[in-house]
């Protein structure tokens, strides 16, 4: 069987959730099946995606007649570029509606079944006119195009099926999936041998972190989905002695840059212990940076499963988390972290209706951890066995094969 999957993202060029999924979800099914991947952002070089079993890539630069058009249509030629480059395919596979449009398109081109991944809604994104424009019409057509001509519908999670269903009510239930995102359980562990820790403690002291301090971590776009400006605000009620330090860049807009920036810069001088990397780096330096932390946060106000909870959780720590979307189906509630509850607009922003009620409660989990480390150690050991026990890559590969092979068979 020939799969192609169709993304955005791919190494080198991995900018959120998404690209890791299929990173990791190419590899693990190149033991199985022949599979080709298609991504943006240009031709990939020997040596540039991070699979230890070789996955053959086509990059696909803009078309040149587009440059000046706005996103979303430079974003549509790439995708007929990438649909006239399917010939041969047994099936096309996309993730995100980046890519949709050209498994959409693939597909009817060859006669091939469509399985497309949920990462995330347009409906339940509307900041994202914000960034898109106009575009965000043109994004929201080609989604719900494809979500409602495609053969499968994978949903990372229980929740992200619920929000698909509710959003795209025309879809056939019996034709979406959840296969829950995955983890690569060697790649995010603590450093453990000699050098590994040596490595550490040099990114530690490079980015001016603290490790004997009780520290909270935030791993995140700046984009309006992450919550990260009612953190910042929560931050204010935790401990003195608390640090801080936030993995966060690629902002989706100039408005949600300068707002992230004034909250930054205001609690820089209100209190010590504030560090803010925007650089994106690399997997063996934000282990390090996570190992040094006594409990990660995810204030998301939408949040179809949280790659980068599984990530923190595999290095081995608890997870406070908003108990919205699929992070109720990663955190154990009281034993690998703290769920915060978070009552939500109904207008598809997902603003919480009580702000300052959130942020309080926000800082009531994360201060109840920072200041029990045994606590926090005990949940984070029972963190890693969590994600060892159910987000293995390997059977989420054999799960996304089983959904192959029926719609197959549908045929």
């Amino acid at each position: 069987m020939r799969v192609d999957l169709l993304t955005r993202e791919y190494p080198p060029h991995v900018y959120g959730g998404a690209g890791v999924h299929v990173t990791e979800l190419a590899r693990v099914l190149r033991r199985s099946v022949d599979v080709r991947v298609h991504a943006f952002d240009g031709p990939r070089l020997a040596g540039d995606t991070e699979n230890d079993v070789e996955v053959p890539v086509t990059g696909y630069d803009d078309l040149p007649e587009l440059q000046h058009a706005n996103a979303a249509l430079r974003t549509f030629g790439t995708d007929l570029t990438i649909a006239a480059n399917l010939v041969g395919t047994d099936l096309v596979h996309s993730h995100t509606w980046y890519a949709n449009l050209a498994g959409t398109l693939g597909a009817l081109l060859n006669d091939v079944p469509h399985v497309l991944t949920a990462h995330s809604l347009e409906p339940l994104r509307p900041w994202k006119a914000e960034q898109l424009g106009g575009g965000y019409a043109l994004s929201s057509w080609a989604e719900r195009t494809a979500y409602e001509g495609a053969d499968a519908v994978i949903a990372v999670s229980g929740g992200m099926r619920a929000d698909i269903l509710r959003a795209y009510p025309q879809i056939d239930p019996e034709k979406v999936h959840v296969v829950h995102n995955g983890i690569d359980l060697e790649g995010w562990r603590r450093p453990s041998t000699p050098e590994e820790e040596a490595a550490a403690a040099a990114t530690l002291a490079r980015l001016g972190i603290d490790p004997g301090r009780p520290t909270v971590v935030f791993v995140g776009r700046i984009t309006r989905q992450k919550g990260l400006p009612y953190l910042l605000r929560a931050v204010e009620q935790l401990p003195a002695e608390v640090q801080l330090v936030l993995c966060a860049g690629a902002p989706d807009t100039p408005e949600i840059a300068a707002e992230v920036t004034a909250l930054v810069e205001n609690l820089q001088d209100r209190r010590q212990g504030v560090i803010w990397i925007e650089e994106m780096l690399p997997r063996p330096e934000l282990v390090a940076v996570l190992a040094a932390g006594t409990v990660f946060v995810c204030p998301s106000v939408y949040e179809p499963l949280g790659i980068v909870n599984l990530e923190a959780m595999a290095v081995g720590l608890p997870v406070v988390g908003s108990a919205t979307g699929g992070i109720p189906e990663v955190i154990d509630d009281g034993v690998t972290g703290t769920l915060v509850p978070i009552e939500q607009a109904d207008d598809g922003t997902g603003t919480p209706i009580d702000p300052a009620r959130f942020e309080s409660d926000l800082a009531e989990a994360l201060t109840a951890l920072v200041t029990d480390p045994e606590a926090a150690g005990r949940m984070g050991a029972a963190a890693r066995r969590r994600v060892e026990d159910h987000f293995a890559w390997e059977a989420i590969a054999d799960r996304t094969i089983e959904v192959y092979e029926q719609v197959l068979r549908r045929r």
